[in-house]
Order: C-alpha cells, then structure tokens, then sequence
C-alpha cells in the first residue's frame, strides 16, 4: 500500500515560524515533525510515499530527499499554490495508483501504528477518529459498528489519517477543492468505515500547541 503525507499547507497559524520554515519541518527533539510520519509509515512496511508541496517546497526536499536515508521511495507531487486537500490529493493521483492509499496529514504528531490500516477493506474511505480536542469540540462524524455516520452520538474528531480509494475522486476535476464533501457523500452512501483511536494525537495547528508538544518530550 502506497502513502500521502499532506505537506502543502501555508502554516497561517504558526506565523512567524513558518515565514521561513515550513511546518512539516518544524523540529520536535530535533526531528522534523514530517521525518516522524515517515518513519512511521516505513515501520508498518509503507515503502512508496507520495508527499505534496507548495509553501518552501525546496526546504522540504532539501531535507528529506528522495527517501533513501528512511528506508523508502519518495515522490512529490508539486503545486504552485496550495490545492486544499482534495485537490491535492486529487493531482497527485498519478503517483499513487489505482488501489487505497494511506492519507496522512503532515501537522499532526501521534503515536498511530500505520500497521493496523493495512490489512482493512476499504469501499471508498476509512477513517481514523479520536476523541474531540478543544479546538473542535462538536467534533466532525460518529462511529457506530465500525461505519462512519455524519451525524450521531458522540461525535468524533476525525484524526488526518485515512485509508481513500481513487474511486472516491471519479467525478472530480483539476483544481482546488475540499476532501469533506466527497468523504460526506461517501458517508451517506454507507461507503466509509472507521475506527478509534485513544493514543496520543496532536494537531499542531497554533504555536501553543507546538510549544506543549515539545515540552511533552522533553
């Protein structure tokens, strides 16, 4: 199975560190906040890992490469500006295939085995969930049975970790566009399965949360 770290964001919230740092790159105990998620995809056996970039892409590529240092084959799929994560993923199909793929957003830091994703079915997305942070309270879907609801009780955060078939994309076109529409209607469809996640999970979304992070490791 093939991987997509997301890494093309603009980082607006972590302003200033990322007027000249990509927040893939952020350093946590002098490791690259990205280096963690490909590390961890190549533990599970992720050996091919597609990673989109746009805001100091050049940095990024600087220091990762092409993958060889972590035991794996990377490939980028470059954007002249940041396609949300639909579009994104939408462009870098080409490098992904034709069977599911992992989808890891690049700002999070969690202690997830991406093992557990490899041997799941997937009809048009499953889905990592986790308990809701406080920067989204009302939480994003339910799980009941292993299936993904829109709505339901307790609803739950959804993790940036997802296994998504190409097939979730047939109706799409080039651009820039969201992945929440696509995976709602899927949802509708009783097309998404899901599980739950009671691990450590952070969105280093504010630099608040950047500085928790450290100290948690320190």
């Amino acid at each position: 199975m093939k991987a997509i770290i997301l890494a093309a964001g603009l980082g607006e919230r972590m302003k200033p560190l990322t007027n000249t740092l990509p927040k893939p790159l952020l350093p946590i105990q002098g490791k690259a906040l990205i280096e963690y998620h490909i590390e961890a995809l190549a533990k599970a056996g992720v050996k091919d890992i597609v990673i989109n970039v746009s805001h100091l892409a050049n940095l990024i590529i600087e220091k990762i490469g092409n993958g060889r240092h972590y035991g794996v084959n990377l490939h980028y799929s470059f954007e002249d500006k940041p396609l949300e994560t639909g579009g994104g993923i939408y462009q870098a199909l080409p490098l992904l295939g034709d069977e599911p793929f992992i989808v890891v957003s690049a700002d999070i830091f969690t202690n997830y085995d991406f093992a557990r994703l490899l041997s799941c079915s997937v009809d048009m997305a499953h889905l990592v969930l986790t308990d809701n942070p406080p920067f989204n309270p009302t939480g994003d879907f339910a799980l009941i049975d292993h299936m993904v609801l829109n709505n339901g009780n307790p609803m739950l955060n959804f993790a940036g970790i997802s296994i998504l078939s190409p097939a979730l994309f047939s109706h799409c076109n080039a651009g820039k566009f969201s992945l929440a529409p696509l995976l709602r209607n899927a949802i509708d469809n009783r097309q998404v399965t899901g599980e739950y996640f009671d691990g450590m999970w952070y969105n280093i979304g504010t630099e608040q949360i950047y500085r928790e992070v450290e100290a948690l490791l320190a």
